[in-house]
This record gives structure tokens, C-alpha cells and sequence, in this order.
């Protein structure tokens, strides 16, 4: 009788993953938000607007106590978004100081229209710090 090969099935082949932990995720993204503020020496008030203007209470809750914020989905996009800004800047330009300070300097690319990069990402829609993260991966070489 001829032996069967076994076929695995592709979800066989996939380890377990582990769920996604809302609290866990937030905690993490403030957590890194809150350095990458620092050295961009970014304002209580710009901190706010780039969070998309969580009420400042709630604000400085999700400061204190980042293990306990549950953040919604459209926040966690936006630190997604500019944990991504931040890396691509730090790829691109290499010394910490031109990185940190890029995105107030004026630029005369198109997307920022001789204007700082941080004036469009804080215009308050999540499409604006898309379009940052986009012009920087267009500029690593990436998908844009």
C-alpha cells in the first residue's frame, strides 16, 4: 500500500501569535511618544494636536500613567505614524541633532509647500502625518 504524503496545511505551518494587547500597545506607544517629543522639543500643546487633541486632562492621564491608557484606534495610528516618522528620519539623516531638528526647519518640498514638516503633521488629520511618513519613505528609497 503506498504511503500517503502529508500535506500541512498553511496554518499549520504559522507558530501561534500572540493577541494584540490594547493596554500593552498603548502603554508602549506613549511611552516612546513621550521621548520622541523630547527630542524634537515638542510643545505640551503640539504633543496634544499630533495625539489628535485628546482633551488635556486625558492628556496628561496618558502621561502619568501610560500602563493604564487604552487608547482608540485612531490614536494608536497616529503614534504608529510618527514612531515611523521618527525612524525614517533617524535612517536618513544619521547625526541625532539634523534628525531631531528637520521637522521644524522649513522645506520647500512639495508636501510642505516651504513650510515646516511638523506645520503639516499638525493640522489634525491623520492624512497629514501619512503624508509626512510617505515623503520620507519616498526619500529612503521605499514605498510611497
Amino acid at each position: 500500500m503506498p504511503h500517503a504524503a502529508h500535506v500541512a496545511s498553511p496554518a499549520a505551518d504559522r507558530a501561534p501569535r500572540p493577541a494584540l494587547n490594547v493596554g500593552e500597545l498603548s502603554a508602549a506607544g506613549l511611552r516612546a511618544f513621550a521621548k520622541i517629543a523630547e527630542a524634537w522639543a515638542l510643545s505640551t500643546d503640539e504633543q496634544i494636536r499630533l495625539l489628535g487633541s485628546p482633551g488635556r486632562s486625558t492628556f496628561f492621564k496618558w502621561k502619568s500613567a501610560p500602563q493604564s491608557a487604552r487608547l482608540g484606534r485612531d490614536t494608536l495610528e497616529r503614534l504608529s505614524l510618527i514612531l515611523g516618522i521618527y525612524k525614517a528620519l533617524q535612517i536618513l539623516l544619521p547625526e541625532p541633532q539634523a534628525a531631531d531638528g528637520w521637522i521644524k526647519r522649513p522645506n520647500s518640498a512639495p508636501p510642505f509647500g516651504g513650510r515646516p514638516a511638523l506645520d503639516r503633521m499638525l493640522a489634525g488629520n491623520v492624512s497629514d502625518l501619512v503624508a509626512v511618513r510617505q515623503y520620507l519613505d519616498a526619500m529612503r528609497g521605499g514605498w510611497a
